[in-house]
């Protein structure tokens, strides 16, 4: 197993220890997003999108790391978080370019993963990872990705 894969299986773990520490949403899923970011190296940029409570069937953009993005509000439906917001499936794109609902946060992207949030049955938010690698994310990457969304969820 390459040291990435390592550093990966290690970050529920660390997420329940910033979860033990901090009390405040915006504080830990920022410092999520920092230690996302810093561990693995095909993580350009991490942050989280959140159903916005006062306007129906959209996202805002909350607690990130990474290059600014002019994408601050995402109608359901609308990109690949927006088909997670639907679905309420996680979805893995190896290559951005071959999907016609991707939004382009940078040219630099080549894959991503969103991970839904569910608190229940209600969506609450998500996580979305940008790489600069084609294919930088497998089931590992989905599986640990999962399992520490499902940990936040008491948060929304």
């Amino acid at each position: 197993m390459n040291e990435q894969k390592k550093k990966l299986l290690e970050l529920p773990a660390k997420t329940d220890q910033i979860l033990k520490n901090e009390t405040d949403r915006d504080t830990i899923l920022l410092q999520i997003s920092e230690l996302l970011h810093s561990e693995i190296d095909v993580y350009n940029w991490v942050g989280f999108y959140i159903a916005d409570p006062e306007v129906e069937r959209e996202l805002y953009l909350g607690p990130y790391v990474g290059e600014a993005t002019d994408h601050t509000r995402i109608p359901f439906g609308k990109g690949i978080c927006g088909q997670v917001a639907e679905s309420h499936q996680t979805f893995v794109v190896d290559d951005v370019h071959a999907q016609d609902n991707y939004l382009s946060c940078n040219i630099h992207v080549k894959s991503e993963i969103v991970v839904p949030i569910m608190k229940g049955d209600a969506f609450v938010a998500q996580l979305d990872i940008d790489s600069n690698t084609v294919s930088a994310m497998d089931e590992t990457d989905q599986k640990v990705l999962e399992e520490i969304c499902s940990k936040l969820s008491h948060l929304f």
